[in-house]
């Protein structure tokens, strides 16, 4: 029995590597090839795939956001989240959006195909190098609210734009700020970002 694969990557080359390594084994098959995250759950429900390879950086939609879609409209398709981002906090997401599997894209080509093979038989793969340092990582020490001012830096928004969205004052944000560049032990906003996306604590 052919396993029907759909396969979600942005970058051109990598994605064509993937189909032609995918290629090689005679129970798998690509049915469909995205570059965006927000053409998954459409091109799935189209095809009916028993997988979905996604990557975790995909325009118009995260990987995982779309995993997480993907599950709601088409339960019985498993989900494969394929990553350079090997951070414990993106693991930690994936497992909370019941992912059925995350790999490493630098992990060796013949465990793509067995991972596929796995996932479709009801197992649950990971990385596991990734496992060990997500069980030995630490919660995030931020509150909700810090949390989402910090994510709203990371896009590059002033604080006067962040008060804007919030609804709170400017005076109010700057002070989750310096909080938040103490409680990482940061030396500046820059740094206290490079920080919470390292640890995987923004999305």
């Amino acid at each position: 029995m052919t396993t029907r694969i759909l396969l979600a990557e942005d970058m051109n080359m990598v994605r064509g590597a993937l189909v032609a390594l995918l290629s090689l084994e005679d129970d798998l098959e690509v049915v469909s090839e995205l570059e965006r995250g927000d053409e998954i759950v459409a091109a799935a429900l189209e095809h009916r795939p028993d997988v979905a390879i996604i990557d975790i950086d995909l325009p118009g939609l995260d990987g995982l956001t779309a995993a997480a879609r993907l599950r709601k409209r088409l339960p019985e398709c498993r989900t494969l989240i394929l990553t350079s981002l090997g951070r414990p906090g993106t693991l930690r997401r994936a497992l909370a959006a019941q992912v059925s599997g995350y790999l490493l894209k630098d992990a060796p080509p013949r465990e793509l195909a067995s991972a596929v093979r796995s996932v479709v038989a009801g197992q649950r793969v990971i990385d596991p190098q990734l496992a060990l340092s997500a069980w030995n990582s630490v919660e995030t020490p931020l509150t909700e609210r810090e949390t989402e001012v910090l994510q709203h830096a990371a896009e590059g928004l002033e604080p006067s734009e962040i008060a804007k969205r919030l609804k709170i004052t400017q005076g109010t944000v700057r002070n989750y700020l310096t909080s938040i560049v103490t409680k990482l032990h940061a030396r500046n906003r820059v740094d206290a970002l490079r920080i919470a996306r390292d640890a995987g604590w923004l999305h």
